[in-house]
């Protein structure tokens, strides 16, 4: 396992993190494999939410039965849209809900990062953060971080939080893969892709949690309708051929090569991943070996052809 100093947590991160949005879907014993086997290979951070059915209450089984509650870094998110009505529910009442429910689920006391889902731009940032402090002033939230949100948004928040004297969002956790995404995968989430995307980050340095990091397997071979509807285009295809190509020449898979991409961006960023075995998850951590000269990622995501 690789690692990447977290400020805000004054602690080193695994540059993989353990998705668990399909744990749902899983067998208890299947999921509980993954975790161990993750740890065993220095993983020390797990992203869950309340919008991922049994994820939390698998999580916090799992620490309790290891005794890891301490050792493991826990990502969790709310403030979810309604996905029956589209109604938004950035809002202090509802985050509370949520922050509350996760913490019965997870058998925790406080969150390591506590993520607001989505945004809702049509909402003020300044209750919100205003919300968020209270919460982690009672010791229920280490560290706030903002999923799904945009630069905009992000600078709003960062300037409102300076201004008031509050802590901000000190990371944030966007769609970010190798495979540019021609329209987004959910209703309500944000990718940053191409050079304009990234200079915020770049700008600002903000740890970026990359969720879709494998962009759903497009570089492994999935073609699924979701992976299509999403990634299926001429410059993909391009992406994908380049990451063959040096995957070729390096001993590696392009998914590796893609992942590792990830990685090697001008600002801290970390890598989720939603592996379905425990091979899987040696294949990704097997990308942490990789090293991309800047001229290397340039190519792989076409920015000198647009030169």
């Amino acid at each position: 396992m690789r690692y990447l100093h977290f400020a805000p947590l004054g602690r080193d991160l695994s540059r993989l993190v353990l998705g668990t949005a399909a744990f749902e879907e899983a067998p208890l014993d299947v999921s509980l494999d993954l975790f161990d086997a993750f740890r065993d290979l220095g993983g020390n951070v797990v992203d869950t939410g309340r919008e991922y059915g049994n994820a939390e209450p698998i999580v916090g089984r799992w620490l309790h039965k290891r005794r890891l509650d301490h050792e493991i870094v826990v990502l969790t998110k709310g403030a979810h849209h309604d996905n029956d009505t589209g109604r938004k529910r950035v809002n202090p009442a509802e985050i509370a809900q949520d922050l509350h429910g996760s913490l019965q689920a997870l058998g925790r006391q406080s969150v390591d990062i506590y993520y607001l889902h989505r945004d809702d731009q049509d909402a003020p940032v300044g209750p919100i953060l205003e919300a968020l402090n209270q919460h982690r002033q009672a010791g229920r939230i280490r560290v706030l971080g903002a999923s799904n949100w945009s630069a905009a948004r992000l600078e709003e928040a960062a300037q409102y939080a300076a201004r008031h004297g509050l802590d901000g969002f000190a990371c944030s956790s966007p769609g970010l893969s190798l495979a540019d995404p021609q329209e987004e995968p959910w209703p309500g989430c944000v990718t940053i892709h191409g050079r304009e995307g990234r200079a915020w980050y770049e700008h600002r340095q903000l740890p970026v949690f990359a969720w879709a990091s494998l962009a759903g397997g497009f570089f492994a071979g999935v073609r699924s309708a979701d992976v299509l509807r999403v990634y299926e285009n001429g410059g993909n295809r391009e992406r994908l051929e380049r990451a063959h190509a040096l995957a070729a020449g390096k001993g590696a898979t392009a998914s590796q090569v893609a992942l590792a991409w990830v990685l090697h961006q001008p600002f801290p960023t970390y890598a989720l991943v939603g592996p379905r075995s425990v091979a899987e998850l040696r294949e990704s951590v097997a990308a942490l070996d990789l090293t991309l000269t800047p001229a290397e990622s340039r190519w792989l995501d076409l920015e000198d052809d647009a030169d």
